[in-house]
């Protein structure tokens, strides 16, 4: 046994599907594969690459450290709005496809989505750490939760305290800092606070929307979509500020 790895610092990514235990086998599947083909486009839109991740997968999600160097701003910003749009493609494909069960995976994909940055080590079970534990109190906590209780919605976004402060109020990031709220958590004894997304950054996005991204050598610009989140949170929650 090692108990000697350092420290590393690392921006994390974690990410939950909504109500995937209601669904069938079948529908966990059409989930599972729907959730990878959102997270390969707002990766690429983003520039980035999700060979790159190191990855600990579960059913219905995932918890991802991205390699080091990764601009932060990107991941708060750009990886984001990819991510809507990415999302938004999905449920348009769903939605075609005409009203089959949702248990069957004919529903809308609802997802979760909490980034945080900090320091963590390496262990045989996944992340050792804080920043581990704070990315997946924000990701389960009950404020995200209840952003997705209205319908029109089906991505809830949540940034760490360190993250909103440190790279969404830099002025890099696409999104602005007037498009969150802030939030308090309380989970097995501890506080952890955070910024959820509820408003759509208009004047960031247009100004996204007109630089090109990365694209594959000979392709034309990828340009992202407009953000479409809702104004307003789903209900109070936890302790909100």
């Amino acid at each position: 046994m090692n108990l000697e790895e350092d420290l590393v610092y690392r921006l994390l990514l974690a990410v939950d599907i909504q109500g995937y235990s209601r669904l069938d086998a079948r529908g966990q599947l059409a989930a599972q594969h729907d959730l990878a083909a959102v997270l390969d486009k707002a990766a690429e839109a983003a520039g980035l690459s999700r060979s790159d991740w190191s990855e600990q997968v579960g059913g219905d999600g995932e918890l991802a450290l991205l390699p080091a160097g990764t601009a932060p701003a990107v991941v708060a910003g750009d990886l984001v709005l990819g991510f809507e749009a990415a999302l938004r493609e999905v449920n348009a494909a769903r939605d075609s496809a005409g009203p089959l069960d949702p248990a069957r995976g004919g529903g809308r994909l609802r997802v979760r989505l909490a980034l945080h940055h900090g320091t963590l080590t390496p262990g045989p079970f996944g992340p050792a750490g804080d920043a581990p534990v704070v990315v997946q109190r924000l990701l389960d906590s009950t404020p995200l939760r209840r952003l997705l209780d209205d319908p029109r919605r089906d991505l809830a976004v949540v940034v760490s305290d360190a993250m909103f402060d440190d790279v969404v109020r830099s002025g890099f990031c696409a999104l602005p800092e007037s498009a969150f709220q802030a939030v308090r958590i309380t989970a097995k004894g501890a506080v952890f606070r955070g910024h959820l997304l509820t408003r759509p950054p208009e004047p960031r996005v247009r100004a996204l929307r007109e630089r090109p991204v990365r694209a594959a050598e000979g392709d034309p610009p990828v340009r992202l979509a407009d953000l479409t989140l809702l104004t307003g949170v789903g209900g109070r929650g936890d302790d909100l500020n």
